[in-house]
């Protein structure tokens, strides 16, 4: 069985206020999630900031920050 590797399957958007302020795609899942938590780590103090990673090949929104409450 081959794998089928999307190089745009993982999904990173960082928004503020609302907006779209930079997107990101990625084929590794650990890849997406080391962007995920460097993102935080740089924007993280923009207005009402929001990181989130989907997989879109299943639609699951893997994380967010900050956490939904």
């Amino acid at each position: 069985m081959h794998s089928n590797h999307d190089p745009e399957r993982y999904h990173l958007t960082l928004a503020s206020r609302g907006q779209p302020v930079q997107h990101g795609w990625w084929g590794s899942e650990e890849t997406a999630r080391r962007k995920f938590t460097r993102w935080i780590g740089e924007y993280g103090s923009m207005p009402d900031a929001q990181v989130t990673l989907v997989d879109e090949e299943t639609g699951t929104v893997l994380t967010t920050w900050p956490d939904e409450a």
